[in-house]
């Protein structure tokens, strides 16, 4: 019994150690990215920086976080932002993001609050620390733009997957419930009152090639950038209006895809009429697209449900012959 005691004694003082020792590896490493973004020109500030989860968990509490990237304008003000892992699991970890922050670009500073926004994060066991997969939860998520503009989530979940058939090629799936688009574009449709403000439904299945990996270089050099998306479903209901995509593009340098995608709408005239009000459809060619779309859906013995194919070209959009609008474009800062 006695050496049974001592065992155990000395188990829990090794593992007291190990802990000890793991977490002040961890504010160190921590600490030494900071002092690194900031030799590069970056601006990187954190007020107070503690790992705690005494025994068995390495929670590192960043306070007064902020980060700018000189080379995109793009930075990031938290008040706090949490990484949490079990001290034997220290690959996998859950990220929480504060209750409100801050994200700017050169063109505007967008304002993000959240009653519930937390992430499951799987990186590999190596230096790159590349991703290998994150379930990200969002609830209650408002933004508002200093460009005049706000949006609003009520709940969405956000997760990735790195598949072994292609080296960047990651595997996306997102559902949103009453998603509020951006108040800029609902005030274009305003004057016709075509839709209700909130997309009751969103759901986006994709794979997607990257030119990079998503590791640490992602985040210290150079964001990767889309080279093909494969859309299994990108589905959305909208008042009436209830869209699905589906299809394939490649996505060059500027950011333009090329490619084809199938759109399937019912109730599609709206469809028309919200892009005619946004300005995505030129007037002179709303007559032509109109009786051209009602000649496809005919075929299908159903004029409400609209089945066509869209292709996507240096930087413009085609229905069959016809250019409809431009392309978006695709980037990442």
């Amino acid at each position: 019994m006695r050496k049974l005691i001592v065992i155990a004694l000395v188990l829990a003082g090794l593992w007291g150690g190990y802990w000890f020792v793991g977490s002040k590896a961890t504010e160190r490493a921590f600490s030494a990215w900071i002092t690194d973004r900031q030799a590069d020109g970056w601006v990187a500030e954190v007020e107070d920086l503690s790992t705690r989860g005494f025994p068995n968990r390495f929670d590192t509490i960043f306070t007064g976080l902020e980060l700018a990237d000189p080379d995109t304008g793009l930075s990031w003000i938290a008040p706090e932002f949490q990484i949490l892992a079990l001290s034997y699991k220290p690959y996998h970890v859950i990220a929480a993001w504060p209750g409100t922050q801050v994200i700017s670009t050169p063109e505007q500073r967008i304002e993000i609050s959240g009653s519930n926004v937390k992430g499951s994060i799987v990186v590999a066991p190596t230096p790159a620390l590349t991703l290998e997969r994150t379930s990200i939860v969002l609830e209650g998520l408002e933004m508002s733009s200093s460009a005049g503009w706000v949006s609003a989530l009520e709940r969405g979940q956000l997760a990735t997957r790195q598949l072994e058939d292609g080296q960047n090629r990651h595997e996306i799936h997102f559902e949103a419930a009453n998603l509020t688009p951006a108040s800029s574009f609902v005030r274009t449709l305003d004057a016709d009152d075509l839709l209700p403000p909130v997309f009751e439904g969103v759901t986006l299945k994709a794979n997607v090639d990257f030119t990079a990996p998503w590791d640490r270089a992602a985040i210290e050099d150079a964001r990767p950038q889309v080279s093909r998306i494969d859309l299994t479903e990108l589905k959305a209901k909208w008042g009436e209006l209830e869209l699905w995509l589906a299809g394939a593009v490649d996505v060059d340098d500027r950011g333009r895809p090329n490619g084809n995608v199938t759109v399937k709408a019912r109730n599609w005239r709206q469809m028309i009429e919200i892009a005619r009000a946004s300005g995505a459809l030129a007037p002179e060619l709303v007559s032509t697209v109109t009786g051209a779309l009602q000649f496809v859906a005919g075929l299908s013995g159903d004029e409400k449900t609209l089945d066509v194919p869209l292709r996507l070209s240096g930087g413009t959009m085609f229905l069959g012959p016809i250019p409809i609008g431009a392309a978006p474009v695709i980037r990442i800062r």
